[in-house]
């Protein structure tokens, strides 16, 4: 099977030399474009079975994802282990609110308690995400066997310690990555991509931003 790198490429999910915006309004020199991998179900099979083999021995009951891109990963991986360990393995996802926390909702709080909960998720520049879930499933009284996220892009800032609970990836596309006023593409007028990630939304909560 191809490793997570290769399967981001064959879709063209990987971009770089540009000026991208992410979820985390961080800005950095290359993306992941995890859009072009969750239309296509069976490369979201694929990344879900790689999940999915590394975590067969470890007990899993639920695994849990935030929304919305989340969910299809959160799915297949449940999926996949269910088919590996001959049992049916379910797959929940928190929802984001107003004030950017990750909660249990539609009852899911009362599936995990007691379980063993694997979290995962598609990609992480800080790890906000991932940790919230995380707090959500422990408010829950579950248990976090483990959290995994698709590709990591800065190991040294995200890990087990910074996250909390044991962490890994699939693998490390490192891009730096750099709060706006420390954005060297911002400093020498790289132009914002407003396609890919978040550059739009940006772009229009910072009116005063060069053009």
């Amino acid at each position: 099977m191809k490793d997570i790198i290769d399967i981001l490429k064959s879709v063209g999910a990987i971009i770089t030399d540009s000026h991208f915006v992410g979820t985390s309004g961080r800005h950095m020199p290359a993306y992941i474009n995890k859009d072009a991998i969750t239309c296509h179900p069976e490369y979201a099979s694929k990344v879900g079975k790689l999940f999915a083999e590394k975590f067969k021995y470890k007990n899993i009951e639920i695994v849990a994802a935030p929304a919305v891109a989340g969910i299809p990963f959160s799915q297949w991986t449940a999926y996949h282990l269910g088919k590996i360990n001959k049992k049916e393995i379910l797959s929940i996802f928190t929802e984001k609110t107003p004030e950017d926390d990750q909660i249990l909702k539609r009852g899911y709080d009362t599936l995990v308690k007691g379980r063993r909960i694997l979290v995962v998720e598609d990609l992480t520049t800080t790890g906000g995400s991932v940790k919230k879930v995380i707090e959500s499933v422990r408010k829950a009284e579950g248990k976090v066997v483990a959290a995994c996220v698709m590709v990591n892009r800065d190991p040294k800032l995200v890990n087990s310690k910074s996250i909390g609970a044991p962490f890994s990836s699939l693998g490390v596309f490192k891009v730096p990555s750099y709060e706006e006023k420390d954005c060297p593409l911002c400093k020498n007028g790289v132009p914002i991509n407003t396609k890919v990630g978040h550059g739009k939304k940006f772009l229009e909560e910072h009116k005063n931003y060069p053009r």
